[in-house]
């Protein structure tokens, strides 16, 4: 059945030749509803759509609408639209006897989309437009769609985890903050002088680490509304791999826990450093943290993602330890996802992905030669167009 939306035509006009009847058993009408046009067929549609005509009988009732509601097509067309689709708000109140879309306001001509329940209980996101002739005319057609509300539930519980992940995370070091400076405050003169320093580097350590989990909740804002910036500037890969690697020894790896093999010339790549230095951090963290034996990193040119005739800097990281099973690949760069119990908020590395697919790169997981988790990600040039 295709929908269309135009006028009937003026009286005294050479009539139309009658259409064909649709599969649902309703023939075309004035309201161009079932006319052999070309247009969308409703049932190609993701969301439900009931319409209604002037009488207030359903005239197209979609495969989508049957799916939501459990009805048949068969039996709703030709059916008053409140049995056909029987509404109810939250509080139990029969939702047309609200609304009365046919002898209500002239002025009114929708309704927004609001939570209302079907039979059984079950949820949809019901919206509706009210077609008619003229602005202040009867109403010719009711035009409903319907949703089904998986997928702001899954939203909804995602917000949820991502919030209950957040006051968690902080609270721990946010009590020993307080614990700490309140017992300085209290008992200043009773301590020496070590016993200050050792409780005011936790203190310190503890707001290092709310200010990072701050951090990545801006980012995964950031990169959830297409709002992280990028800025610019030539990078110079293997250098930043070195500074994270003396980091890490500084901070009490065995140097020889590193490998790096790079293999070059490498291709001059603009970039954010701050960006790219934020990704390396976390998956050398992670290999690291999560990995065992050697941590191998290879740098290589690389054909840029989706361009023929441009190149670009590829990544690899990858241990010796037992690896991400294969059920769970397909998780790795999701929200919350942590490849051990290890700690850890589980947003890293879908910060990672975010900030890479910001600079139009690609990262991937696998298994790598040692058997453990490999990481690869690839950056293209994006050398700026005055430069060009």
């Amino acid at each position: 059945m295709a929908v269309g939306m135009s006028s009937p035509q003026p009286a005294h006009t050479t009539a139309a030749p009658p259409a064909e009847e649709e599969r649902d058993g309703s023939a075309a009408g004035p309201d161009g509803l079932g006319q052999d046009t070309p247009g969308i067929d409703p049932d190609d549609l993701p969301d439900g759509l009931v319409v209604a005509d002037e009488s207030g009988r359903v005239v197209c009732f979609n495969a989508a609408a049957a799916r939501i509601t459990a009805t048949p097509r068969t039996d709703a067309i030709g059916r008053p639209l409140d049995v056909a689709l029987p509404l109810e708000d939250l509080k139990g109140k029969r939702w047309w006897e609200l609304t009365d879309p046919y002898g209500g306001l002239a002025t009114r001509k929708a309704q927004p989309e609001r939570n209302l329940l079907l039979p059984g209980g079950r949820e949809v996101l019901v919206s509706a437009r009210y077609v008619r002739e003229h602005p202040l005319g009867p109403v010719r057609r009711v035009v409903v769609s319907l949703r089904g509300t998986e997928a702001r539930r899954r939203t909804e519980r995602s917000h949820a985890e991502l919030i209950a992940t957040v006051a968690h995370e902080l609270r721990s070091p946010l009590t020993s903050v307080k614990g700490f400076t309140a017992t300085l405050l209290a008992k200043w003169e009773r301590f020496t002088d070590d016993q200050k320093r050792l409780m005011l580097e936790t203190v310190d350590a503890d707001a290092g680490r709310v200010t990072r989990l701050i951090a990545e909740l801006l980012d995964i804002s950031r990169i959830d509304s297409g709002r992280l910036e990028l800025r610019r500037q030539p990078v110079d890969v293997s250098a930043a791999v070195a500074r994270h690697i003396q980091a890490l020894i500084t901070g009490g790896q065995a140097p020889d826990r590193f490998r790096v093999r790079a293999r070059g010339p490498l291709p001059a790549l603009w970039a954010d450093p701050d960006k790219v230095d934020q990704v390396l951090g976390n998956l050398l963290e992670n290999a690291v943290r999560h990995g065992e034996g050697t941590v191998t990193i290879e740098i290589a040119p690389a054909p840029a993602p989706g361009a023929d005739d441009e190149t670009g800097t590829a990544v690899t990281v990858s241990d010796e330890g037992p690896g991400i099973p294969e059920e769970s690949m397909s998780r790795v760069f999701t929200r919350f996802w942590r490849g051990s119990k290890r700690g850890g908020t589980g947003l890293g590395l879908y910060i990672v992905k975010g900030i890479v697919e910001a600079h139009g790169g690609t990262i991937t997981v696998d298994r790598g030669p040692g058997g453990g988790a490999e990481f690869r990600f690839i950056l293209p040039v994006s050398t700026p167009a005055y430069l060009a």
